[in-house]
């Protein structure tokens, strides 16, 4: 018995240390270990310590097949334990603080009677490529973004080099300078430099360390053995094409929480990896309200606004007399708590529920939800779109900007609302969703592309399906 064990291939998953990131490695990472892996999974310590606050000590306890370890970040403790790090200092953390600690744990693994076979990184972590190729292991990279952000960071020198960015002053921010439509990016013919991923802007402090961190990570990562995304091929092909073309062989074997819904062993469900807390009463309440009646809102794990946004948005969608969901973080709004005032909260007593956060994937697949206003990251997108949910967008930084667009001209999934949030335009744009003409058009397509992703998910034919044997037969074979 342990002879066989011993001869199993042994992935060590790394994510990069936030939310967005965390969720699709362990969905990923359970996937392999359903495919024989033994599975070694490296949260930051900071991280960890927020999961077992969430979760419990359970979701990380593991098996003797699936083991959680941790590595310290390096950065000091923040005041609030339970809010997400700054990231231009956690992007400079993961460049100038991790790779010790990371061959330490790999050389004390390899140690074991089962030895590291092959490291699968986020794509951000590129770090790691220098201790597998010093330590001889194979690295697989997993962009957990929407593929379509890759092929816009990988334009961010270019756009340096031809002058199109930075911006010149605050003033291009509103001069129509940024609805410029860009032809050097393949697949995505009509994208504006409003749709690049914002930090190339260089209009917040850090953008510049991000930028560089960025150049820095793409061009690592065209020496990984091949690149895996949470995408499928019917949704995703031509960028995929586009990027295999000046990257390294790329995979779509998403969406993942479909696959990951296949697994048959159990002994997994219960690794979680919310660094919130979930409150599931929520679940309750969507159960009395009738089908596709319900608006649901949530801007993700790093977006923030100002407290004048969340209160338009909060009578924009009073005004709209939907009922709704709506998931306040508590460090969802600058500097403040995010509280409405009295008199909107006695507005939506009955038709809005809110909460901290939320069983998403739950949630999009609960008959009663109807639409769905989001950040656009690209967890929230395709598992919008695997549930059938038309959205409105309100993107704020990353890939957003880049899946929003392709939600709205693409796929015909989306409506994007103006980043100055005024009540009247939410109003206007969830009765639209929910009941108007293109709402309807959204909804059918959407629907369209639940088939899509359910059949790229099935056995034993789908595209996601074949693409995610191809990928484990490399890593099983790459080691010998």
């Amino acid at each position: 018995m342990g002879s066989k064990q011993e001869k199993k291939p042994h992935a060590l998953c790394i994510p990069v240390p936030v939310q967005g990131h965390i969720s699709p490695m362990l969905k990923l990472a359970k996937i392999l270990h359903s495919k024989g892996f033994l599975i070694t999974f490296v949260n930051t310590e900071f991280n960890h310590q927020r999961i077992v606050r969430s979760q419990g000590p359970q979701a990380v306890r593991g098996l003797p097949s699936f083991r959680f370890e941790a590595i310290p970040d390096g950065l000091p403790s923040p005041q609030n334990l339970d809010a997400t790090q700054d990231v231009p200092s956690l992007s400079r953390a993961i460049e100038e603080n991790l790779l010790d600690p990371f061959k330490t744990l790999v050389t004390k693994i390899n140690t074991s009677s089962s030895p590291v076979t092959c490291i699968v990184a986020d794509v951000l972590m590129s770090f790691t490529l220098a201790a597998a190729s010093e330590l001889g292991i194979p690295e697989f990279m997993f962009w957990t973004s929407g593929a379509g952000s890759l092929l816009c960071i990988d334009q961010f020198t270019n756009l340096l080099e031809k002058g199109l960015m930075p911006l010149k002053d605050s003033s291009y921010l509103v001069n129509g300078y940024l609805d410029t439509v860009l032809d050097c990016i393949p697949a995505m013919n009509g994208i504006r430099l409003k749709d690049i991923p914002p930090w190339i802007r260089y209009t917040n402090p850090g953008d510049e360390i991000m930028v560089h961190f960025f150049c820095l990570q793409i061009e690592r990562a065209k020496s990984a053995s091949a690149i895996f995304f949470n995408t499928f091929d019917e949704l995703d092909c031509d960028i995929l094409n586009a990027i295999s073309s000046k990257f390294a062989p790329c995979y779509g074997i998403g969406p993942l929480h479909l696959l990951e819904n296949t697994i048959v062993d159990k002994g997994v469900a219960s690794f979680k990896s919310n660094l919130w807390k979930e409150e599931s009463e929520c679940v309750k309440w969507l159960d009395t309200k009738e089908s596709s009646s319900v608006v649901y809102v949530n801007f993700g794990s790093i977006t923030v606004m100002t407290c004048q946004q969340l209160v338009e948005f909060g009578w924009g969608l009073a005004k709209s007399n939907y009922s709704f969901l709506w998931i306040i973080r508590p460090d969802l709004v600058v500097d403040e708590a995010a509280v409405l005032p009295p008199e909107l909260l006695a507005e939506i007593s009955g038709r809005g529920f809110l909460a901290g956060w939320c069983p998403q994937q739950h949630i999009l697949n609960h008959p009663a939800i109807g639409g769905f206003l989001t950040h656009s990251g690209w967890n929230s997108t395709i598992e919008s779109i695997s549930s059938g949910v038309p959205m409105i967008c309100w993107p704020f930084f990353g890939d957003q900007q880049a899946n929003c667009w392709l939600g709205c001209n693409k796929w015909g999934i989306s409506m994007e609302i103006d980043n100055k949030v005024k009540s009247d335009e939410v109003q206007k744009l969830v009765i639209e969703l929910m009941k108007g003409e293109k709402g309807n058009l959204m909804r059918k397509k959407s629907v369209e592309l639940k088939k899509k992703a359910e059949e790229a998910c099935a056995f034993p034919s789908g595209s996601s399906v074949a693409n995610l044997e191809k990928i484990v037969h490399l890593m099983q074979t790459s080691s010998k």
